[in-house]
Parts: C-alpha cells; structure tokens; sequence
C-alpha cells in the first residue's frame, strides 16, 4: 500500500491534515488538558474514553482499543481503503495525488472512469459549439466561469451523437450501457448502432463527481420545453444516488473547512448558489435525502440546513428529511429546516434578493427541535386531554428513533413543557416498551478499559519511545549510523526512526507511524505511541535520548562485544567466525 506513495508526500500530507479537525467532523470532541476527549465511534460506551492528540497526531480508545494516525481514522470510521483515505486527505489538503498512488486497472473501474471524463469533455465542447445551448446559459443567468467549474456541458439534440464519438465497436457499447450513457433498443437496432441510442438528447449536463472529483455519473436539464424536466443517470458500477451529493466536490474545493452545508433539490440550484458566492450548497439526486447522505455530511461538517420550497409537496419533502436525520441528532449536531417563498427556488431567489439576504434566511432557518415540536403540535387540540394523549403517541415512535443523549433528553423537555406534563413522565412514556437497540457492542468490562501499561521498558524501548513521542529530539544524535555497529535486537528500529525523525520536513508521532505501516514493527510501534509521554517536552526528550544512546553505544558497541570475545577466548575458545570478527575489532581499536 504505503510502497506506492513516497514518503516525502505521505510525510506532507499527514502534517496538512489535522487531526482534531478531521475527528472533530465526524465526533464531538472536548477538550481536556492537552488533549481532546469523547465517547469512542467504535463501541458503545457511557463515559468518554476516546482520546485525540493534537501534539501526536493520534487517536486512541482505552476502552476498545482502536487507534491510529489520520489516515487510520478515515479506513476505520470511514470503511475507506489506504488508498482512497489518501486521496481523500490529499484533496482537502489540496495536494495533487502521486501517479503511484493512482489505483490499479485491474477491475475495469478505472477504464470506466476514463469513459466518464471522456464524455464529460465532449459534452462541454458540445455546449462551446452550440448557440442555442449557449444562449439558454445566458438566459438562466449562468456565466461562463461557473460553468467551467462544473464541468457543464450540452448533450446534442440527436439520438447517437455520443454513441458515434464512443462507441465505434461492441465493446465499447457495451461499456457506455454500462455506465449509463446509452439505453438499448427494446427491439433490437441497426447493425452500425448495436442496439443502442443515447440516454442524453438536447440537453443541458452536469456531471456527477465523486470526493476524488471523478465524473460518476451526469444530470441532464432539458432545454427549453420538454419531458422530463430532469434526468439522472442509472445506478452503475460508478454511480449510486442515494450515496452522492451533486456539488460536494465542489464545495470542498471551494473551500475546505465549511461551517455548514445546505441542501437544495437542483443542480441548477447548486450552480447558481456557487455564483452567488454561497459555495457550500449540495443537492441529492432525484431522490430523498438518506442517511447515507446525512453520514456523508456530518463527516464534513455539524450543521445541516435543509432547503425546500414552502408548498405542500416541499413541506411533505422536509418531513421525510426530518424522520431520516432523528436517528444521526445527536450532542454538537445541528440540523435547521428553511422555506423559501411560494413561487421561489433557490436559483430564483438568490438572482432576485441576492446572496447577503439569502444568507440571512439560512441563519434564520429552523432547527430540528423547534420544527419537530411545531409540526407536531399543528396535528392536534392540546387545549384538550385527547390531544395531548394523542401527541405523545405521535411523538413516541419519532423519539423512538434518535439517540440516547442530551440532544434528546433537551428536546423531551420542550415538548413536555408544550404538552403540560412532567418531562421524566413524557421520558417514560416514550422509553416504555422500547427495545434495546442492536447493532452496538457490548461495552467493555471495567478491567479491560484501563490504559496500556508497560513501564518504562528497556533502554532501547525508552529511545524508541523518545523518538516517537518527541520526533524533534532525534536531532540530539549527530550520527546514527553509530548504532548500525551495535550488537542488538532491535537497534535498526531504532536507528531508522533516527533517520525519518531528522530528515523529514514535519515529523510527527503520525508520520513517523505511517512510514511503517507495512511492516512487522508497526503493531509495536503503535503501542508505544499510546503511552504516557516518558518526559513533558521535546528539550527533555533530546536529554533522555542523548543519555539512552550513549549507553546503548556502551553496553553493546564494538568494545563491549570485543571483552565478550576476549573472555569466551580464555574460557571455552572461538571458532573460525568469532576468531575473525575478534581481529577485526582489535585492528579497529589499533590492537595486535
């Protein structure tokens, strides 16, 4: 994995890629001393045991046991593999991914994607050589800056125009059916055709792209009048839409550490809103909001502001968002609801009043709590007994469906106080019946959570310990080449650490780390790094250091493995080896 990037740039991209905002995304940290605490993302615990070090670019669990660098963190929470967590840190950090680093073409996805991006580029010099396509641009107030950013593109007005440029033989037809791009004819087709016309006619194209800003798939806007209005793209090898957000990719690249994101229902929404200067704007894919969704947005931010029109069917729309996002509200999350005036979308809206009111409107959308409360409260008389049974039995399977926590606990309260009735009797009434909830690992007894505790271990765990704990105080040992003389296990460990500690441009405990994670060591070398820290700072560590490799030096150096010789040759004798190695070091000593 690690062999196929260098380690210059692995080195860099770890020092770019902070930690604590990484986790600090995905789980609410706090801060306690030098580090950074919450409850563990990996098994179900009460109390906090989930620790972040900013100094060492670490994290760890006292109670599972995970831990890691920043990169580990993105293939545990994430499910990511090596590779696409380092493509992934690499865009935020807004490094270019080495070509090593580009994924085998072993399964044929990098081939598809290849189709994907050739398409995309025939659809924007298809827009560039149409007027009329061009004209509609205009009209939609769309200027050509935008349009270069998203890639936006025209499908010709003819049934094979793509299918002619691409798909020359069965082969490829084969692949643009199994990307989408052309459906195959019911009855069968030309022999010159294969079967198959283009999905995409006369129509405006936004290309879908992935978080490594690949074209997985394409939204295409009719021109002028027509059905339907939108069309997406199929699920494909590439392209499912209930995991991809439109304008994502765009959003990071806009600008990397958003506070919020707000998801419209368009692309034409989207672009339009990235004009404005509002560049955190997403849109789903002609489907509902999911989790899938929902998780991929609290991995890049704590707020969320849905935006629907305020009609019957965007309110219906908002409802269904609501019940999908209950089970992911949780403690430093914040999810808001806005709607807009009748007769608006976003795209409108935002030509008419422009982006400084607009945004004025998204600071003043709903949250969560107060539209839950709201909506349920429409639905019933609570000047009367009835109605308020019959709002807490409305409200129970909602409650059923969010988290544990203070989050539910606070919006409990509210409710409570609206329906008139004690807050721990509305509690009770709704945990009443529920099951335990499945899917969480038992938490850990009491004497598996305790932290890792060895001591301070031998004189050369110390140094490998010093190094990784402190990588500045490497630079204390002017010549680690001393130690490739020594007589001992384990010293190469040591002398390389020496090495990638004083030559890289920003060591860390993480990068350090991330140098071995192929090797053998590494499972070693993860441990020590949990420890407590042997002393507080770096000029302490360069003393400690400086003192264990002079008595490493010592105890095994060519003088301590020379009296070794010496004494076994009065007592027992050498053999052929142990007899040339003895000359050896007695010439190196200027000795007969």
């Amino acid at each position: 994995m690690t062999g196929r990037i260098p380690d210059a740039f692995l080195d860099e991209l770890v020092s770019r890629s902070d930690i604590v905002d990484i986790i600090a995304a995905r789980v609410p940290l706090k801060k306690a001393g030098r580090e950074y605490k919450a409850c563990c993302p990996f098994h179900n615990e009460k109390s906090p045991s989930f620790s972040v070090s900013a100094e060492k670019q670490f994290y760890h669990c006292f109670g599972c046991g995970a831990h890691g660098t920043v990169i580990g963190f993105l293939m545990q929470y994430e499910k990511m593999e090596f590779l696409d967590a380092v493509a992934d840190l690499a865009q935020r950090a807004g490094l270019e991914l080495p070509r090593e680093a580009q994924a085998p073409r072993d399964s044929g996805s990098a081939d598809l994607h290849e189709l994907m991006q050739q398409a995309a580029r025939f659809f924007e010099q298809n827009l560039a050589d149409n007027p009329r396509a061009q004209a509609y641009v205009r009209r939609r107030g769309l200027e050509a800056k935008i349009g270069t950013r998203f890639g936006l593109g025209y499908a010709p007005d003819a049934w094979e125009a793509l299918l002619k440029r691409f798909g020359t033989n069965e082969e490829e037809r084969r692949r643009l059916f199994q990307v989408g791009l052309v459906l195959e004819r019911s009855g069968g087709g030309g022999e010159r055709t294969g079967g198959f016309y283009d999905r995409f006619r006369d129509r405006l194209m936004f290309p879908i792209r992935d978080s490594r800003g690949r074209v997985i798939g394409f939204g295409g806007r009719v021109i002028d009048q027509g059905e339907p209005k939108y069309m997406n793209s199929p699920e494909t090898p590439l392209f499912h839409k209930g995991r991809e957000l439109y304008g994502l990719y765009e959003a990071r690249q806009a600008r990397g550490d958003f506070k919020r994101l707000l998801i419209v229902e368009g692309y034409m929404d989207v672009v339009r809103l990235h004009q404005a200067g509002i560049t955190y704007a997403v849109a789903t894919l002609g489907t509902a909001t999911t989790q899938e969704h929902l998780n991929k947005i609290f991995r890049q931010t704590h707020e969320v502001v849905f935006c629907f029109d305020g009609d019957r069917a965007g309110l219906k729309a908002a409802w269904r968002a609501l019940e999908n996002a209950l089970p992911l509200a949780r403690d430093g999350r914040e999810i808001k609801f806005m709607f807009l005036p009748e007769g608006h979308d976003p795209d409108t809206l935002v030509a008419d009043e422009g982006a400084e009111a607009f945004e004025s409107r998204i600071k003043d959308a709903l949250p969560l709590s107060e539209y839950l409360v709201q909506q349920l409260i429409a639905e019933v008389d609570l000047d009367h007994v009835d109605g308020r049974a019959k709002l807490k039995a409305l409200a129970g399977p909602l409650f059923g469906r969010m988290p544990e926590g203070i989050y539910r606990e606070m919006l409990a309260d509210r409710l409570a106080s609206r329906v008139g009735m004690p807050a721990n009797k509305l509690k009770e009434f709704f945990t009443a019946g529920q099951p335990k909830r499945a899917g969480s690992p038992p938490e850990l007894p009491a004497r598996q959570r305790g932290r890792i505790s060895v001591g301070r271990g031998n004189l050369l765990t110390q140094a490998i310990t010093l190094v990784l704990h402190h990588p500045a105080a490497a630079g204390v040992i002017e010549d680690p080449e001393l130690l490739g003389s020594l007589n001992k296990a384990g010293v190469s460990v040591l002398k390389e650490l020496l090495e990638q500690a004083a030559t890289a441009a920003s060591a860390s405990t993480a990068t350090l780390l991330e140098r071995w994670r192929d090797r053998p060591e590494h499972a070693r070398l993860t441990q020590l790094a949990m420890l407590d820290p042997l002393v507080a700072d770096t000029p302490a560590a360069a003393k400690e250091l400086k003192m264990a490799v002079e008595k490493l030096l010592q105890e095994y150096g060519p003088g301590r493995r020379m009296d070794e010789l010496l004494k076994k040759a009065q007592e027992l004798g050498l053999n052929y080896e142990e007899k040339a190695e003895l000359s050896s070091l007695l010439k190196s000593k200027g000795r007969p």
